[in-house]
């Protein structure tokens, strides 16, 4: 994707007209290059490419590997330049960060990741701008809410034992320092966490199966019954729904 446009700011009369020219893209974080597309759109407007390039990478290097949208505002007359950075959705950054495709089914249960304040940090820096905390500990708290509807955990602890510790000063070294870059041992930890809770996501997932066909074994011929029975011995509604799929009448009576 690339824009091109060009804005003209009327003055009042008399004075001058100022011209600022628009380029738009979508880029991969930290890899903007001269090359098409925006090297060319970039190249009749006079600015220059080189800076343009080196600010672009330098904003959106924390978001290597994303596609991230670029607006690149010159000032024709001047040839400055501004440049704002999109960013994805704050559960697009966490799913990037812990290496899953999608949150937990369950999130009050199911726990799919387990991320390091490290990288709350960082998810928190890149958002800032549309976060409403007044400060970093207040936005690493916004991204610590958006896991806990994910079901990612945050240092071992639940999303919301997470802000309970973040409240209690536990983070606060962490937070002041910025740090955002993980070591070798951190990210083998990661690895290790990611494996441990996956495997027990499985074998949660097989202990709910085998109590769900259970109880629709004992009420087979009462469809709703069991599914009845199914809630309330806590079952997951995904599981509920392919081992006893609600029936067209079922739906009909509840209308």
């Amino acid at each position: 994707m690339l824009m091109l446009r060009t804005i003209t700011n009327n003055y009042r009369k008399g004075e001058s007209k100022m011209a600022k020219q628009v380029v738009e893209s979508l880029i991969t974080g930290g890899k903007a290059t001269a090359a098409p597309p925006l090297g060319p759109a970039l190249g009749p407007t006079g600015v220059n490419i080189g800076q343009v390039v080196a600010e672009i990478n330098k904003k959106t290097a924390p978001m290597q590997g994303m596609q991230v949208p670029v607006k690149v505002t010159i000032d024709t007359d001047t040839k400055e330049f501004t440049i704002e950075i999109g960013t994805p959705p704050a559960a697009a950054l966490i799913k990037k960060e812990a290496g899953i495709d999608k949150g937990a089914s369950n999130p009050l249960t199911d726990r799919v990741a387990d991320l390091l304040i490290q990288q709350v940090i960082k998810i928190a820096k890149m958002k800032e701008d549309s976060l409403l905390g007044s400060d970093l500990k207040a936005k690493v708290k916004e991204i610590v809410g958006t896991c806990q509807s994910m079901g990612v955990m945050v240092e071992g602890k639940s999303a919301q034992e997470a802000l309970k510790a973040i409240d209690a000063g536990e983070f606060d070294t962490k937070i002041s320092s910025g740090r955002t870059e993980l070591t070798e041992e951190e990210k083998k930890q990661m690895e290790e966490e990611k494996i441990r809770l996956q495997e027990e996501l499985e074998k949660r997932r097989a202990e709910f199966e085998e109590k769900a066909k259970s109880i629709h074994k004992m009420y087979e011929k009462d469809n709703r019954k069991a599914r009845k029975f199914m809630v309330e011995a806590g079952i997951p509604q995904n599981i509920i729904d392919e081992i006893a799929p609600e029936e067209k009448k079922d739906a009909a009576v509840k209308k």
